[in-house]
């Protein structure tokens, strides 16, 4: 089985669990602030889920039907996840505030804060893993995963805090105040997902790192080449697509040129992982003051 499919079936398993022990233990305390780490949790496991299947299609292999492959599956899945974190957070402040206005104490703090604890725990070495497959195959998909486990641990930690604070002071007000501001952390990290997992769907350039890179490679070879332009960068799931325009001396011979086309594109894939490179070649003009290669007394520009 495929790394990213076994690291995406993983989080599914872990958020099952810690769901199951999270309702139970949120109904026996009746505190509101452990549900919303449930109910954040269930999203957790949704976007698990998709995720996982995400990542199944995003593998497949170009087709009739998707020339450029299925990698913007995994930032569809990017997307569909930080909207239903917006769901779970605005569900966690509607009923905190509700708890606030009912007055509502919590049952057994002692065992809601040990709960807390070990599911921190628990998330944060999956959400380690993922990350680190995540970045191993560049995969939007497990990022936006391990980004909600990330969070998870975060605010399994504030909950478990507060819980501990509760069972000190017995000051129960503390728990449906700790629910909003788990929530409004949760909105923070959702407008961050959002924002990585939308921008390749509307083909936003890469990163000014990786188009300087792509720059570095092309200028390796820039003894054999007049000038380039039009330089366009997009995104798609996992996969760079680079193009770009040369332009050669009109009595540089085809297989020539070619042949650093080639050593430019082959550059560039081992600088940057699952990168495809598209160079349009041109012949300089009239207004081409650039040439290098060769007798420059052969240049007609010249």
């Amino acid at each position: 089985m495929d790394e990213k499919i076994r690291t995406a079936s993983l989080s599914i398993i872990s958020n099952t669990c810690l769901i199951t022990m999270k309702l139970i233990v949120g109904i026996i305390t009746g505190s509101v602030s452990i549900l919303s780490e449930a109910i954040h949790s269930t999203m957790d496991l949704i976007a698990a889920i998709i995720s996982f299947f995400s990542v199944k299609i995003s593998a497949k292999p170009a087709d009739a039907e998707h020339p450029y492959g299925h990698g913007k599956f995994e930032n569809v899945s990017g997307v569909i996840e930080s909207l239903l974190i917006f769901v779970a957070s605005l569900w966690i402040i509607i009923e905190a505030v509700k708890k606030i206005i009912s007055g509502e104490e919590v049952g057994s703090s002692a065992l809601g804060f040990f709960v807390m604890f070990f599911s921190a725990g628990i998330n944060f070495l999956v959400s380690k893993r993922l990350y680190r497959v995540a970045k191993k195959t560049d995969s939007i998909a497990l990022e936006a995963d391990a980004l909600h486990l990330k969070t998870d641990v975060f605010t399994s930690l504030g909950v478990g805090a507060g819980l501990l604070l509760i069972w000190i002071t017995k000051l129960h007000f503390l728990d449906p105040v700790i629910a909003i501001l788990v929530a409004l952390f949760i909105l923070k990290e959702a407008l961050n997902l959002l924002k990585v997992a939308f921008n390749p769907l509307v083909d936003v350039k890469l990163s000014d790192k990786e188009i300087s890179i792509i720059k570095n490679s092309i200028s390796k070879y820039s003894s054999g080449y007049c000038s380039f332009h039009k330089l366009r960068t997009r995104k798609s799931g996992n996969k760079r697509y680079v193009d770009v325009h040369l332009v050669f001396p009109e009595d540089m011979h085809i297989k020539v040129a070619h042949k650093l086309c080639d050593d430019i594109e082959n550059d560039m894939s081992h600088s940057l992982q699952n990168t495809e490179v598209m160079i349009h070649l041109e012949s300089c003009d009239d207004k081409c003051t650039s040439c290098r290669l060769y007798d420059t007394t052969k240049c007609k520009n010249r």
